[in-house]
């Protein structure tokens, strides 16, 4: 591992703005595939291990990272990039029987179940894909929509099921909250991009069921793992608290993750319950995840505090650093600040590659490097980068804000002075 550079200014735009600029280094020389999307699989040095299977949450996750970096940078070759990865979605992962299949593997369909979870990100490279201006991704997120509204969502319990098999005929009876939290992502980027209030309509809903009247049996967190009547399942994948999109145990990257979401969906809706809800989801999630002995949050704990699964991931920390910044922001309280800083210091240390680039996937409990693979499918540093363009827009509008008071302030005095 490379030498440690000395800590910057986390707080700062221009460290952040940097930082994005190294992890799109990363990826740039490597992961466009010129016969249709990218590839997936890189090992550390940026090494493609895998050209041949394409995962439709990497598959989504790039067209999000490349509709982002060009709005961020207005450098034209990401807008057709992200493009490239639209058309990869419609022609490659797009089945006869109306869904986007979960994975290929060079031209065969390795997996044809039509997930939840993976439509909600192609809700999500949609709208920012509207976003940037390429046409047709309006279409595809509202077709992507009405699939999700038909095929998943179940209004007597405000939440969208899981899975359906490779025809799209059969509901699996197994129901989770990974999907729907990342519904209510996709869906606050849906009307940001449109100004539709359907979307918001729904994301309210499923928030407050999830953060609210679920968590009210679990102690105020969310659980994963759901019966098909929306029970509380405390045994499902007991034994994997290291499954990848189905892990046993609390998880503190998705209490965060919701904190995160509720204050966004709060700047388009406003309730007192958002704010309340989220302080509660991250100072549990904090309290409970963090590791005092090695620092850094773990992937999960059990209901009785004890750690399921004690490695350190990037995706935890990138969605914490993004919620703290969040906090900070709108309440002012100084320990969410002192915690992006803690967040960042250790990520720092042991996440960030700073001899090739981007973030580890994965560390020991201690923080070590532990394996070569830095961005096996659903990688793609999605989070990371995502993290800091988060916080980046909560700058500029604080900015934007202070930049307006003092433009009052001016206009005040100068009025005042007219009169005296």
């Amino acid at each position: 591992m490379a030498q440690i550079p000395d800590k910057p200014d986390f707080g700062s735009e221009d460290f952040l703005t940097a930082h994005v600029e190294d992890i799109l280094a990363f990826y740039e020389p490597v992961a466009f595939d010129k016969d249709g999307g990218f590839f997936q699989h890189f090992l550390d040095d940026g090494t493609v291990y895998d050209r041949e299977t394409r995962h439709l949450v990497s598959s989504t996750r790039f067209v999000f990272n490349y509709a982002n970096a060009f709005l961020q940078t207005s450098r034209a070759h990401y807008r057709d990039w992200a493009a490239h990865g639209l058309r990869y979605l419609e022609t490659h992962h797009r089945t006869e029987a109306g869904h986007f299949l979960w994975q290929r593997k060079g031209d065969d369909i390795d997996d044809g179940r039509a997930m939840a979870y993976g439509h909600s990100f192609v809700i999500l490279a949609a709208a920012w894909a509207h976003r940037a201006g390429i046409g047709g991704a309006a279409g595809l997120l509202a077709e992507t929509w009405d699939y999700m509204e038909s095929h998943f969502f179940e209004p007597a319990h405000m939440a969208y099921a899981d899975e359906r098999n490779a025809g799209g005929t059969t509901l699996s009876p197994y129901r989770g909250q990974n999907a729907n939290m990342h519904t209510v992502e996709a869906l606050i980027a849906a009307f940001e991009a449109t100004g539709e209030a359907r979307y918001l309509d729904r994301c309210d809903d499923v928030a407050r069921q999830f953060t609210v009247t679920l968590a009210e049996a679990a102690e105020g967190q969310v659980w994963e793992h759901y019966t098909e009547d929306w029970q509380h399942d405390w045994t499902y994948n007991i034994d994997k608290p290291d499954d990848l999109f189905k892990p046993w145990g609390f998880q503190p990257g998705h209490q965060v993750e919701w904190a995160k979401l509720l204050l966004q969906l709060d700047m388009h809706r406003p309730a007192d319950w958002h704010l309340a809800t989220a302080k509660r989801l991250y100072d549990l999630a904090m309290t409970c995840g963090w590791d005092d002995q090695y620092g850094g949050l773990v992937y999960g704990y059990a209901p009785d505090g004890s750690f399921a699964d004690a490695h350190k991931y990037f995706w935890v920390h990138a969605e914490a650093i993004a919620t703290a910044w969040r906090l900070y922001d709108r309440t002012g309280e100084a320990r969410y600040r002192a915690d992006y800083d803690r967040l960042w210091s250790w990520s720092w240390d042991h996440l960030v590659d700073h001899k090739h680039g981007a973030w580890y996937r994965i560390t020991t409990r201690e923080g070590d490097w532990l394996e070569p693979y830095k961005s096996p499918a659903g990688k793609v540093d999605y989070h990371t980068m995502g993290a800091c363009w988060d916080v980046l827009s909560m700058m500029r509008k604080a900015g934007s804000r202070e930049r307006e008071q003092n433009e009052r302030k001016r206009i005040w005095d100068s009025t005042k002075a007219e009169f005296l």
